[in-house]
């Protein structure tokens, strides 16, 4: 019966959207007052129905409701009850569950922190976002639902959960992914409402950046979070690979960067209006693009555990015509979409223009190398090619190189203009720490110089230090007159070198080894001493493991790793468990491959020093968007529109 009441859940979610798109959208067109006051108890409405079926289904996994499809496909009786939970948002059906319900989660948040907006601007971003919400419940409906019977052929027992997912990395990823993906439909909707007006201001810039930055928040939370996920659940020590379900979260990503970094130049400068709109409409975009990739099976990855490509077919609809609409209406727009703004060569807006550009090529080079096996392979009929790492690294790593050479100017730029001379004496000093730190510090930490790493450190350290420059010139007036926006964007460019000296350092520095090995073996790793002592046995609550016993010796340190080889009971599907040595400046990592004959086994041993840095660098980028979003001119919006009430009153 509960099962039944959550379909009943999304069928009255869907006809509350539809009622907040007509009345959002038509209220705000005719003027409607009634109808928009009416719009904040129809969005609460519509949540609560969707998380009416959400906790249906959790229900029906908690209990052990084999009945349902979705659950007998996913879940087995001797899954702990916390990845029973995780499970919901596991495979197909549950996983846009989880998307519609943050959906309306978004949806609910700009209904209760939009009263400051005008009402006819609120009510049209309230539909569009309803609309795009009435999409997903609609493929949840009619196409994937999470609550179809299994009748009257109830199996006994589930298939269980894909041991890949089961893992705390399915807990915490999907979720912060989703909220990211999702919440640029936030600053879609902030465009297109701004696009129906006709009247393409400041305004709507400064009402949608808090909710962009803070999707890029989560959005860079949640990557950062499946890196480390790969990293260590996989087996093979990676923490990227430029898989097309990485890159589908990338694309959108990289477009997010450069919206939120446009925002701000068309809130202070009125500027970039056009840009801004089109990076709006293009991320949102890029997280559909992302959601069919993952969903449809159209590419092969090594997160094909969530796929269909007959419903893939109704996303790429869907996709089509939200961005179809979407760029219809930009072009329709175009002839308001100018800007009287002047700068020069040498002058922030011009810097900021740089940093679209590059991450928009960035993008476009990720995006190319991501889609082009599905096209060739659409034209040649089914043959099949892959594009491999040595493209996108040849193709990304310079621009992200001009990227931060570019960061390292953008501090001591002024808006409009910066005379030369005064440029170069503000750089001078963090020029000359650059290089010299460049060539030093690599030879401190590896004791050798390797080119790719002197670029790297020469680079961050050239972020650094105009950034810190930058800091010092504003505390002069005062630190407490530095503001929590200026603090989240320090954070975040901060935040990015750290990432890039782990990037840099551990694809340099890494030494990796793979061996035959027997009970009694010992090599070298590094400077290490590495002794295999022998398999041992354990158990799970549903699997059984073979447990390998290392020893490490590392100067007068001594210390146990204890990988394993798990076979799943349900499944009977064997998983890799490497085990790590974490540590601030290096992880030690080892997993153990197939057992061989006479007793050997193949061992993957590795040292990855500053590997923890990329992940490091990823959160402190997203408590940089955070703090961004606590800046509190964000909470002085409602007396900013009363004091604009001329602009307030046309939209």
């Amino acid at each position: 019966m509960i099962p039944e009441l959550g379909q009943l859940s999304l069928a009255l979610a869907f006809c509350l959207c539809g009622a907040v798109a007509f009345f959002g959208l038509a209220g705000a067109a005719w003027r409607r007052q009634r109808w928009l006051d009416a719009l904040g108890s129809m969005v609460t409405g519509q949540f609560v129905f969707i998380l009416l079926a959400y906790l249906a289904l959790s229900q029906a996994f908690l209990t052990d409701d084999f009945s349902v499809a979705y659950v007998a496909n996913n879940s087995n009786s001797l899954l702990p009850w916390y990845y029973k939970m995780s499970a919901v948002w596991g495979a197909h059906e549950g996983s846009f569950l989880l998307w519609t319900l943050i959906m309306a989660g978004w949806t609910l948040a700009v209904a209760l922190r939009g009263e400051h907006l005008p009402a006819a601007f609120a009510g049209r971003v309230l539909g569009v976002m309803a609309l795009l919400n009435m999409g997903f419940l609609a493929f949840l409906l009619w196409t994937s639902n999470p609550f179809e019977r299994l009748v009257p052929m109830t199996p006994g027992e589930g298939a269980d959960l894909n041991p890949l997912l089961q893992d705390f990395g399915l807990i915490v990823h999907p979720p912060m992914l989703y909220m990211g993906y999702v919440g640029f439909s936030v600053a879609f909707a902030f465009a297109i409402a701004a696009l129906l007006t006709g009247r393409l201001d400041t305004a709507w810039a400064r009402w949608s950046r808090p909710w962009s930055n803070l999707a890029w928040a989560f959005l860079t939370l949640g990557i950062a979070l499946g890196s480390w996920w790969a990293y260590y659940e996989l087996g093979w020590g990676g923490w990227w690979f430029w898989d097309p379900v990485e890159n589908a979260s990338f694309m959108p990503w990289l477009a997010g960067t450069a919206l939120v970094h446009s925002l701000a130049v068309t809130e202070k400068r009125g500027t970039f209006k056009s840009w801004t709109l089109l990076l709006a409409i293009t991320t949102f975009s890029l997280s559909l693009l992302g959601a069919f990739i993952v969903r449809s099976g159209v590419l092969t990855s090594v997160h094909a555990f969530a796929v269909d490509p007959t419903r893939g077919l109704f996303i790429l609809g869907f996709l089509v015509l939200t961005v179809g609409g979407s760029l219809t209406l930009y072009a329709a727009r175009a002839s308001v979409m100018g800007s009287r703004a002047r700068y020069t060569l040498w002058s922030r807006e011009t810097a900021l223009l740089v940093n679209n550009i590059l991450f928009v090529i960035a993008m476009a080079v990720v995006l190319l190398g991501t889609l082009y096996p599905l096209a060739y392979e659409a034209f040649t009929g089914g043959d099949k090619i892959s594009v491999g790492v040595p493209y996108f690294n040849a193709g990304f790593v310079p621009l992200m190189l001009a990227l931060t050479a570019a960061l390292g100017i953008a501090p001591v730029l002024q808006w409009k203009r910066t005379a030369a001379t005064r440029l170069w004496q503000d750089l001078r000093w963090p020029l000359l720490i650059s290089v010299v730190a460049g060539l030093v510090l690599p030879l401190v930490v590896s004791g050798a110089l390797s080119w790719q790493v002197v670029v790297a450190v020469s680079l961050g350290i050239w972020v650094v230090a105009s950034h810190l420059r930058d800091l010092a010139y504003r505390a002069r007036r005062g630190l407490g007159r530095v503001t929590l926006g200026y603090w989240g964007m320090l954070t975040a460019h901060m935040g990015f070198v750290v990432a890039l000296f782990g990037v840099a350092l551990t694809s340099v520095l890494s030494v990796e080894m793979d061996l035959r090995m027997s009970p009694g073996d010992r090599d070298n790793l590094g400077e290490m001493s590495v002794t295999f002592e022998g398999i041992g046995s354990r158990s799970g609550a549903n699997f059984v493991a073979q447990r390998g016993t290392f020893r490490i010796e590392d100067g007068g340190e001594v210390l146990f790793l204890y990988p394993e080889k798990r076979r799943y009971l349900a499944r009977n599907s064997v998983m890799t468990e490497a085990a790590i040595d974490a540590g601030f400046f290096r992880d030690i990592y080892v997993s153990l491959g197939e057992p061989l004959d006479n007793g050997d086994w193949a061992v993957r041993m590795q040292l990855k020093p500053f590997v923890r840095w990329i992940w490091l660098g990823g959160l402190l980028m997203a408590f940089g968007g955070v703090l961004a979003v606590s800046d509190a001119r964000y909470r002085r919006l409602r007396s900013r529109v009363t004091a604009g009430g001329a602009v307030a009153e046309a939209l």
